[in-house]
């Protein structure tokens, strides 16, 4: 399943530029250069929704329902 995000990325010190995705709060990484900042905030993003997806999995009752839903954005 393929989800796409935004993506701000800003140079902080050292002219490092740090990532973040403002739809999910606590996707934040950073790299030395733009190329290393993409690659690393891909995979901080697709931890923590694994993270999410197994915490939910140990939260929910044993008769708990799951599907999957889709959603339209408005482009900004």
């Amino acid at each position: 399943m393929r989800h796409d995000y935004h993506v701000v990325f800003t140079t902080i010190e050292d002219g490092w530029i740090m990532a973040t995705v403002p739809e999910l709060p606590g996707a934040v990484t950073q790299g030395r250069d733009l190329n290393e900042a993409r690659a690393n905030i891909k995979e901080a993003v697709e931890l923590l929704l694994q993270a999410y997806r197994e915490n939910a999995a140990k939260d929910a009752s044993g008769g708990a329902i799951w599907e999957t839903i889709s959603v339209e954005v408005p482009a900004s």
